[in-house]
């Protein structure tokens, strides 16, 4: 008999709807502490560091893109074992070219590259990978011939 009364307790006890309230409030005020302990642990990258700066000088990445686009070719880039090949269009031979590539990684910053560009005279110039970790990234290179700014973005997967 006094099983039954201990049964009959414990299930009075979880038939309150004031109870039941207070496990939904409860379960509620833990999910939503879970939540924000997980966005607070996610890792939140900007464009760039100096994202405002660069935005104040977004207008030589359009002039540099407007002479890009004059160009014949765009720049053709092909990976095989020994790393990647680059191939500047036929208007950059033989020129002095100033400029630098960026690996942009847009999942991690921490995998972006930065490469100072060193063309040979036929326009091409080879980049080691080992050091790149696999996955998609966006090529932007900016250069200089001639007085003239040039700017060119290509998405490229390295494997």
């Amino acid at each position: 008999m006094a099983r039954f009364q201990i049964q009959v307790q414990i299930k009075n006890i979880f038939m309150n709807w004031g109870n039941k309230l207070i496990v939904v409030f409860i379960a509620f005020a833990s999910l939503m502490s879970y939540m924000v302990y997980r966005c607070v642990q996610t890792p939140v990258d900007l464009v760039t560091k100096e994202y405002y700066r660069d935005e104040l000088a977004y207008q030589d990445v359009i002039d540099g893109t407007k002479n890009a686009n004059t160009l014949t070719t765009k720049i053709f880039v092909q990976q095989d074992s020994a790393g990647l090949a680059l191939q500047f269009p036929v208007e950059m031979k033989n020129r002095v070219i100033k400029g630098n590539l960026l690996f942009y990684c847009v999942a991690d910053s921490r995998r972006d590259r930065k490469v100072v560009l060193q063309l040979d005279e036929f326009g091409r110039q080879r980049i080691d990978i080992k050091s790149f970790f696999p996955g998609n990234y966006s090529l932007k290179a900016s250069w200089e011939s001639n007085g003239k700014n040039y700017y060119s973005e290509e998405p490229i997967t390295i494997f």
